[in-house]
């Protein structure tokens, strides 16, 4: 007779798995760290992407940060009715609108970047910082972003 294993040991195992469990925890403390700024995750990738960027072509824009162009629409709307960005003719191409940060969204991605920096430092918490450093050159490697 086989010997009983915890409910899905196998799976549980997985190093994709384990992935997934962090990266939902991360999100999770992300996003309730820039709900107290009244933010929420893809109105904060968006700012911090313009502010990279500006002035930017709204499809550049949403090519950047993989956005969907009607979802990237909605985003910018709202930061633009809360007064962190402006949409203004492109420089380079007039018939394009080119979006920018405005000083007071420069100041609440200030506070957001911090906000989710206590976030990550609370997902990493259980590591030392030499565990953190190895450990970000891994996830660096194995995600393919680096270079």
């Amino acid at each position: 007779m086989a010997e009983a294993q915890a409910p899905l040991a196998a799976i549980r195992s997985l190093p994709s798995w384990l992935l997934g469990r962090a990266a939902a925890r991360g999100r999770a403390l992300v996003a309730e760290a820039l709900a107290a700024e009244d933010m929420k995750m893809w109105h904060h990738v968006v700012l911090s992407a313009v502010r990279d960027l500006a002035p930017v072509a709204q499809a550049d824009l949403g090519r950047s940060v993989g956005l969907d162009p009607k979802d990237l629409v909605g985003v910018l709307n709202d930061l633009q009715s809360a007064g962190l960005v402006v949409r203004e003719p492109d420089p380079k191409d007039r018939r394009k609108n080119a979006v920018s940060l405005t000083d007071e969204g420069g100041r609440l991605l200030t506070r957001c970047e911090k906000a989710a920096r206590e976030a990550n430092d609370a997902l990493l918490a259980p590591l030392s910082a030499a565990e953190r450093d190895q450990f970000m050159g891994m996830l660096t490697r194995i995600s393919g972003t680096d270079g």
